[in-house]
């Protein structure tokens, strides 16, 4: 699993321009099976994306055509991780031993 903080590098009014596709994009993604949940950091100056699992390559494919990637308004940081304990409404996220 994948923890994908999204930071902006542009101004807020760029990241705006894109939110639209970025967020069509994102729909795709849930529907794929790939995404889990997202949404925006407080205060606003980037995002957060807990991605499943997934070979890293096809991973890295994904944020690629990211609108907000192709453009230009965000950097990416990507945090692989293997959930092993969670509260019991998230315990479908443990990933086996």
């Amino acid at each position: 699993m994948y923890a994908v903080i999204l930071r902006y590098t542009r101004p807020l009014a760029d990241v705006e321009a894109q939110l639209e596709a970025h967020r069509a994009w994102l729909r795709d993604n849930y529907a794929a099976g790939r995404f889990l949940l997202a949404g925006p950091q407080r205060p606003r100056t980037g995002g957060l994306i807990l991605a499943a699992a997934m070979e890293r390559a096809e991973l890295d494919a994904v944020l690629a055509r990211d609108p907000f990637h192709q453009v230009g308004v965000a950097a990416y940081e990507v945090i692989e991780f293997a959930p092993t304990t969670t509260d019991k409404r998230l315990s479908f996220l443990v990933e086996a031993p």
